[in-house]
């Protein structure tokens, strides 16, 4: 506080003394002692100023406790207006005396002058303006200021946003949870949206953010966030590694995203001012029974407070200021932000990554490789973990299941049974025609069992020479041999075994001789009666 002498102060106790203040309140108010306040208060009112003229030297020379500077205005004499700016202040600071108990008891609670007042108002009913409030809290506190360079931006260009602990949600049965509240701060304007969540994680922070764009009617060209980990996943002073799902959203609304570097959190002071400001004013000794209440009553503090109030820095009220801001806000896409979740997965030895307990391949070249997945309720997609080009699609499939894209496995290690019967049969086309007419009809009598025969046949390819393997399955054909241990054995026979040379004789014990036949047809015409 600075130090008041001569005339200036005289006018100052002269004027509270006038307003019922008492001696005692004066000298604490102005920071001296109850003698020098009589000093100047002679019980002749006629010779107050005759008091004070002759008296002014003296003023300057008496002890009196000074705070330091900046507590409250100086005492200097305002020649526009013909009357001490002290006097002003010290009569708006009057209005605060009545209130003085209630005031040091919420700056014990840690609660700053906007919210002081903004309680002194709902509360009390108090008539007076915040910046009386101001200086007389800045008169019982100790306040050290340090200078930064303030950095403004035009309309529509950036918003700011930043987490910060909300209140306590406190439910029936008394357990207490713990909140935390994003504030989303457009630089230009100042125009605020707040809203708690649970968690930190990307998604809550997107969905949040993403409810904050849709309260302002549009999106900024730039997005200012810290480097938490929903949003940054290795920070660094130039180029730092975003998340890609959040990437991909700030990509969604056509947002530039600047995170602030490492230890640098004066280059976002509009946020950290406003977290600061959102929980001493709306959340600071209040506790909410769920997490919509909360929500609830911060959507009121928005509109009805943070909306209506004069910034201290622009001098303008936040909405009439987000009014001529709007209009240069970028237009809001038709849809939202699609909802997934992602994460990082390793490919595992047989080639698949595992997502909610399934299974889904991915290309051979990432065995054992990291990979970027995204899913939702339809789809799984695999992408490379570089640039987030998507490699491979899945539908979802339930837990415990495999969903293995046909090219992403390896030559090697697909069989011939898992290439189905027709495979087969083209190969055994192009062995032989008598192989491969052994195997349409074996395949056709023993049905899905005989899909097995044929791979065991074409191995047999490699082990018994064509001709050998032809002429044994035209055999097996002829005499209807399915079994592929019959064909083995015909296989193994000498050729003249295959098609033995069966002597044609005219006489056998069985067949009757030719004039036998002749004598019964004979006598069989000539017993037939004529017509």
């Amino acid at each position: 506080m600075a130090n008041f002498k001569g005339l200036a102060m005289q006018q100052t106790i002269r004027t509270l003394k006038k307003q019922g203040i008492s001696v005692r309140a004066i000298g604490r108010m102005l920071g001296i002692s109850r003698n020098t306040v009589r000093r100047y208060l002679p019980e002749d009112n006629s010779g107050t100023v005759q008091a004070a003229s002759s008296n002014s030297m003296e003023a300057s020379e008496v002890d009196i406790e000074t705070d330091p500077p900046g507590k409250v205005p100086t005492g200097s004499v305002d020649e526009d207006q013909g009357k001490s700016s002290s006097s002003i202040s010290a009569r708006s600071q009057c209005k605060c005396l009545p209130y003085q108990q209630t005031i040091e008891e919420k700056i014990a609670q840690n609660l700053d002058a906007q919210r002081i007042h903004q309680d002194l108002v709902h509360e009390h009913g108090f008539d007076g303006g915040y910046d009386s409030v101001k200086r007389f809290v800045r008169r019982l506190t100790q306040v050290d200021g340090i200078a930064h360079r303030r950095m403004e931006s035009p309309p529509g260009f950036e918003v700011q946003v930043d987490f910060g602990k909300g209140a306590w949600t406190v439910e029936e049965n008394g357990k207490r949870r713990k909140t935390h509240m994003l504030r989303v701060v457009l630089s230009n304007s100042r125009k605020g949206y707040t809203e708690v969540v649970r968690k930190q994680d990307t998604e809550s922070f997107i969905r949040a953010l993403e409810n904050a764009l849709r309260h302002f009617g549009g999106a900024p060209k730039t997005l200012v966030p810290d480097n938490l980990k929903a949003a940054v996943i290795l920070a660094d002073n130039y180029d730092p590694e975003l998340n890609p799902k959040f990437n991909s959203f700030a990509e969604h609304y056509k947002m530039a995203v600047l995170p602030t570097p490492p230890r640098r959190p004066e280059l976002k002071g509009k946020v950290e001012r406003g977290v600061g400001y959102a929980y001493n004013s709306a959340l600071k000794g209040r506790t909410f029974s769920s997490l919509t209440a909360q929500n609830k009553h911060l959507r009121w503090w928005e509109e009805r407070i943070a909306d209506t109030r004069i910034h201290g820095t622009t001098q303008k009220q936040v909405r009439t200021a987000f009014e001529l801001e709007k209009p240069f806000l970028q237009p809001l896409p038709a849809m939202l932000f699609p909802s997934f979740e992602e994460g990082q997965r390793i490919v595992n030895r047989d080639g698949h990554v595992e997502v909610a307990k399934s299974y889904y391949s991915a290309p051979p070249e990432f065995l054992g490789r990291k990979v970027w997945v995204r899913w939702d309720g339809r789809v799984v997609r695999v992408f490379h973990p570089v640039g987030l080009r998507m490699v491979r699609i899945h539908p979802r499939v339930e837990p415990g299941k495999f969903q293995t894209h046909y090219s992403d496995i390896s030559p090697q290690k697909i069989s011939r049974l898992e290439h189905g019967k027709h495979y087969l049969l083209r190969e055994l086309e192009s062995v032989d025609q008598h192989v491969h007419a052994w195997g349409t009809a074996m395949l056709r009598v023993r049905g899905i069992s005989g899909i097995r025969v044929l791979q065991g046949l074409l191995n047999l390819t490699n082990k018994i020479e064509p001709s050998v393997l032809s002429r044994a399955c035209e055999r097996a054909t002829q005499l209807q041999m399915w079994k592929l241990g019959e064909l083995r054995k015909l296989a193994k026979q000498h050729p003249a075994e295959l098609h033995p040379e069966l002597p044609l004789t005219q006489i056998d014990p069985i067949i009757r001789d030719l004039a036998d036949y002749t004598v019964v047809l004979d006598s069989t015409t000539t017993e037939m009666p004529c017509d």
